[in-house]
């Protein structure tokens, strides 16, 4: 079995090659050769912390993966990672054992990729300031994806601890991202100034006022994975001119914003305009500059493949990881 740690796959695996294998994995998904099981999560009330356990399997490819992902808010305290994930991947002629991986950088790659797809086709083309609301660890590699598909040069950094926020625009900067940030306080300054948002947080309320959006703003929400979770409000969900999901199965079950607005009867999951899968296919994301878009992700198994398979292709290649026997 090939073991490979985070710092290796850094080493090895890009934001644009995650943007690439997702795309390939979401045109499988469209064309039915993806078993994806609903995923299973455990959650340990006491510690608001939850365990995830997501399979996939690619029938033309014959690979599979199971990813294993805890997220214990409380662990900064205590000097560790709030997300933690591993992820084994299996041969589909024969069971074979192929991988064990690092998987909390692979999941937040996978989900600033699906981000930045999205943002590719609903974003204005000449969007130059994004706002960031939310400066953890998933959010990083969200900025990574929205430079990839639009020329910003302005970031604004929203965190309710602002201390956070600079850190965050540090790293950017010591990460290569040549771009300016400001540590903004006032979130209804944050939101009226962007082009586009996006929101990474673990929230129960929203974090901004649907009413402050301004016309043509595209926004990504991906932090909330709960139906009890909203980072949205519902005036924002009613004024979006086009909602897409990645994955609508899940979203229903999974995505609070979206629930909320549709027990209320004042939005419904048939309102909502595509999966991202239907989106790349048809290629008609934005219809003007005035709409308001939102892309909402709530991450499925299947994405996590996509990106487990071309780490383990690239590793194979290159060299890269520790061979072991188990």
């Amino acid at each position: 079995m090939l073991i490979l740690n985070e710092k290796e796959i850094k080493q090895l695996y890009t934001m644009s090659d995650a943007m690439q294998d997702i795309s390939s994995m979401l045109a499988s998904k469209g064309e039915g050769t993806i078993n994806n099981p609903h995923r299973t999560v455990l959650n340990f009330p006491e510690r608001e912390a939850s365990a995830l356990y997501m399979p996939s399997a690619d029938l033309v490819s014959e690979l599979s993966a199971v990813k294993i992902v805890t997220i214990f808010p409380d662990n900064p305290s205590q000097g560790k990672s709030t997300t933690q994930g591993v992820m084994v991947v299996s041969n589909g002629t024969d069971g074979e054992h192929l991988a064990l991986m690092n998987a909390s950088y692979l999941t937040r790659l996978r989900t600033g990729a699906l981000s930045g797809i999205a943002t590719k086709f609903l974003a204005k083309e000449n969007s130059k300031v994004l706002t960031v609301i939310g400066t953890g660890a998933m959010a990083f590699e969200q900025v990574l994806a929205v430079m990839e598909v639009r020329p910003i040069d302005k970031i604004l950094l929203v965190n309710r601890t602002p201390e956070k926020a600079q850190k965050f625009g540090e790293k950017l900067a010591s990460e290569g991202i040549n771009v300016p940030f400001e540590v903004i306080l006032d979130t209804t300054l944050a939101v009226r100034e962007a082009d586009i948002i996006c929101c990474a947080t673990r929230s129960d309320e929203p974090v901004f006022l649907g009413e402050d959006v301004q016309p043509g703003t595209h926004v990504n929400g991906v932090g909330s994975y709960m139906p009890h979770m909203r980072e949205v409000d519902e005036y924002f969900v009613t004024r979006a001119n086009k909602i897409v999901v990645d994955d609508l199965e899940g979203v229903k079950k999974e995505a609070g914003e979206l629930i909320h607005a549709h027990n209320n009867k004042s939005w419904s999951f048939e309102n909502v305009f595509s999966q991202l899968e239907d989106l790349t296919k048809t290629k008609k994301g934005r219809n003007n500059d005035d709409d308001i878009t939102f892309f909402k992700s709530v991450g499925a198994a299947y994405f996590d493949l996509a990106v487990a398979k071309g780490v383990y292709k690239k590793a194979k290649e290159m060299g890269a990881g520790i061979e072991v026997d188990v």
